[in-house]
């Protein structure tokens, strides 16, 4: 056993951008041992070494949320090393959508394809890694759960003609992230028969990878502020909640 005393975060998609800020503030700021999750190994590595090596708390999991193998292996990994996990935050997902000028990688993709791929990294992916950890979530004395979603995927803004991705064409995206907001509500009232705390939280836009690097996007520390805020809740903190660091959004 690793590290019993310190609080475990599994942290997916954690080699860069927001999850990477998340899991340093975490490891630096609270104290917390951080499971870098990354679909290549060597990459989340890099990342657990260069905290370990500031004198921070930290290992990685190669963990692709596509692939019951590796979901599979990494938390049989997490079970073996600390029997318990106190946080999971899924953080990986994908944005594909074809926008001329901005999003261009995969516009060679049918919309089957793009909705198919969206959904498995965005949805069930999170679906099948969270339902793996239940057990070890369950074991914690106080579980914290965070869906990273967007506000995006929220039905009463979707005509909201004020936003500035209305005319902007991310069906995909937004589907998958209302359908994970839902996904995190059914991980809220499964758990409430616990002191867990399941959250919803949009970063923002941020400038990563994902958004080409939007110049109006904030940075990937302040994107993490609200994410780290829930996954070090005191217990009896907020549950069931969607919000992002000004406040709540609408469903």
């Amino acid at each position: 056993m690793m590290h019993p005393k310190k609080t475990v975060a599994l942290i997916t998609g954690a080699n860069s951008g927001i999850g990477l800020a998340v899991a340093t503030q975490l490891a630096k700021e609270h104290g917390y041992h951080v499971i870098v999750g990354s679909r290549t190994a060597a990459a989340g590595e890099e990342v657990a070494s260069a905290l370990v090596a500031d004198g921070y708390s930290a290992s990685s999991v190669q963990l692709d949320v596509t692939s019951d193998e590796s979901i599979a292996a990494a938390v049989g990994r997490v079970e073996r090393e600390f029997g318990v996990l106190d946080v999971l935050i899924n953080n990986a997902g994908v944005l594909l959508d074809y926008v001329p000028g901005v999003l261009e990688t995969y516009k060679d993709l049918t919309t089957r394809e793009l909705f198919n791929q969206t959904f498995s990294t965005n949805v069930i992916g999170v679906a099948c890694l969270t339902e793996a950890c239940l057990p070890l979530l369950r074991k914690s004395e106080l579980p914290r759960l965070i869906f990273v979603s967007s506000r995006m995927g929220s039905v009463s803004e979707s005509t909201n003609k004020s936003t500035i991705y209305y005319n902007i064409d991310y069906k995909a995206y937004d589907s998958s992230k209302a359908a994970l907001n839902m996904l995190g509500l059914n991980y809220a009232r499964i758990l409430e028969d616990t002191d867990a705390m399941v959250n919803i939280v949009c970063p923002g836009l941020v400038r990563t990878k994902a958004t080409n690097f939007h110049p109006m996007g904030s940075s990937t520390e302040v994107g993490a502020q609200r994410i780290v805020e829930l996954a070090t809740a005191a217990k009896g903190g907020p549950t069931a909640t969607y919000s992002d660091r000004h406040g709540s959004i609408p469903w």
